[in-house]
């Protein structure tokens, strides 16, 4: 049986940085003869993060979260996969709000509070985050790191994939003001030799997760 791999972007713009990278990353599993299932959330129905009303509590509904809205599904296929890419630029020295409430939704179902056993996930999957930014690719390694460690922790053992100082746009001058912070030939040319080298480590990795 093929392993259920799911993909869930937390980036906004379809065909550009985070997307290409969730997809090349998806290829790559579904080319290891995984089954990927993927989910945009900038494109799902109405959801919210945590709303901490502690139904994921009971013994009932342990490590599920109980909250129904558009964010379900995704929360769902996750809890029976085999492994999950997630991928989201970076906003402001953050993970998308998108991700955000993905990211409370799947770890707080798993959380118990109990010293003896803080987590009550019984099937821990291969993670692989992704992040996009325009930035150097060191500048957030410290954010990253608490995020691997928690989605390490309750979700699964994760890896950490960056790939920065990216081309936000295809014509930078066609701002109405000059983005002068940047070297838009520059970003250019990291863009046609650097990226396709990071889409190529996208696919080796999305292959490795579904190994």
């Amino acid at each position: 049986m093929s392993k259920q791999i799911v993909a869930v972007n937390a980036g906004p713009r379809m065909g550009r940085n985070t997307e290409t990278l969730i997809a090349e990353a998806s290829a790559g599993a579904a080319g290891a003869g995984a089954e990927v299932t993927r989910f945009d959330l900038f494109r799902l129905k109405k959801y919210t993060g945590c709303v901490s009303c502690f139904g994921c509590k009971k013994e009932k509904h342990k490590g599920a979260c109980v909250l129904k809205d558009g964010l379900t599904p995704a929360l769902d296929a996750i809890r029976k996969a085999d492994g999950l890419i997630v991928g989201s630029p970076n906003y402001l020295g953050e993970l998308t709000a998108s991700f955000r409430a993905l990211y409370e939704r799947l770890i707080f179902q798993n959380l118990t509070y109990n010293l003896e056993t803080p987590c009550c996930n019984e099937r821990p999957i291969p993670v692989l985050l992704i992040m996009t930014s325009n930035a150097p690719d060191t500048m957030y390694k410290d954010l990253l790191e608490t995020y691997r460690r928690t989605l390490d922790r309750f979700v699964g053992p994760t890896r950490v994939f960056v790939s920065g100082d990216t081309l936000q746009l295809t014509d930078y001058n066609k701002t109405d003001w000059p983005w002068n912070m940047f070297d838009p030939a520059a970003k250019q040319r990291r863009h046609e030799t650097v990226f396709p080298l990071e889409r190529r480590k996208a696919f080796a990795l999305g292959a490795e997760l579904a190994r």
